[in-house]
């Protein structure tokens, strides 16, 4: 399984269990209400960065393979050149 599945997962869990324990909490609708609308919204605001990182991550990743390829090109011409 990747990563990412498992990371989305977790967050998705802890944020279900989170709002259950609100909606059992012994406290006004209107103050429930509000909590869980901070609480959701934490909880994006944290899946945003994670996914924020994965991607630089995989951007950064790309970008090292690519630079890797065209190293690999270019000694590969050089050394046609060289026997032609």
């Amino acid at each position: 399984m990747s990563s990412v599945k498992i990371l989305l997962g977790v967050l998705a869990g802890v944020a279900a269990g989170a709002a259950l324990g609100i909606l059992f909490a012994p406290d006004k609708g209107e103050n429930t209400r509000k909590k869980i609308v901070k609480t959701s919204n934490d909880y994006v605001d944290s899946v945003k960065d994670k996914l924020d990182d994965l991607l630089e991550n995989i951007s950064s990743r790309v970008d090292e393979v690519v630079d890797g390829m065209k190293e690999g090109v270019s000694d590969v011409a050089e050394k046609a050149k060289t026997k032609a």
